[in-house]
């Protein structure tokens, strides 16, 4: 479904722009919702470029101008990176990135040109400024689907605009993902060295299909 798709895109959005907060304070509210508007309004005409590897390209290196891939890593394994030898945790960390990078190339982006959206309003509090979204997802010219409201937790760090989470029916996208990964641990029963297989597994599962979809084979 489309529109499983679209929230699927929105959380490996938020997981590979998701920083490290460190020592983060609120900003202007006026500040917060023209990033919003400037940044949404970047990612809806990335995702309309025709060419599929320009688009891509675009992303990434959207998607890397606003991370801390080390610290995505450890926050979505959690407890477990303390489990992992050094060897393994550098292996996790090069895989990951791999993987997350990867893994939003394989959703079908064509129908991002019928989401429109609109900034609500924005307010503060001791920590974050948080961006209210109203977003539309046009399924067809007889039915759209229904607005969903987004909240994005940002931050200003060293003069830079930080996103640090988005809310979705009160649910931290973040930890969606860190329960994800927590049930692929627990299905290999603890064993990191099986979970870095099956993390390099899909991966390259990832990666081919998008190969693939370069190629014009899919």
């Amino acid at each position: 479904m489309k529109s499983n798709n679209f929230l699927q895109l929105i959380i490996l959005i938020a997981l590979i722009l998701f920083p490290n907060i460190g020592n983060s304070a609120p900003l202007d509210n006026k500040k917060a919702e023209l990033w919003a508007q400037e940044k949404g309004q970047l990612l809806l005409e990335t995702f309309r470029n025709p060419n599929l590897e320009e688009r891509y390209n675009k992303l990434d290196e959207l998607f890397l101008e606003y991370v801390d891939m080390d610290y995505v890593g450890k926050f979505v394994i959690g407890k477990y990176w303390r489990n992992m030898t050094e060897e393994q945790q550098k292996k996790y960390l090069q895989l990951f990135k791999r993987y997350a990078l990867a893994l939003y190339k394989t959703f079908p982006l064509d129908f991002a040109e019928s989401i429109t959206y609109k900034i609500i309003g924005a307010s503060s509090d001791s920590k974050f400024t948080n961006v209210t979204v109203k977003v539309n997802v046009k399924m067809s010219p007889e039915k759209t689907f229904e607005d969903i409201m987004l909240r994005f937790k940002l931050y200003q760090e060293q003069n830079k605009i930080r996103l640090a989470d988005i809310i979705v029916a009160e649910s931290s996208l973040m930890l969606v993902y860190r329960s994800k990964f927590y049930e692929i641990v627990t299905a290999d029963e603890g064993e990191m060295e099986w979970f870095l297989e099956d993390l390099e597994t899909m991966t390259l599962s990832a990666e081919a299909i998008n190969q693939k979809k370069l190629s014009g084979a899919l």
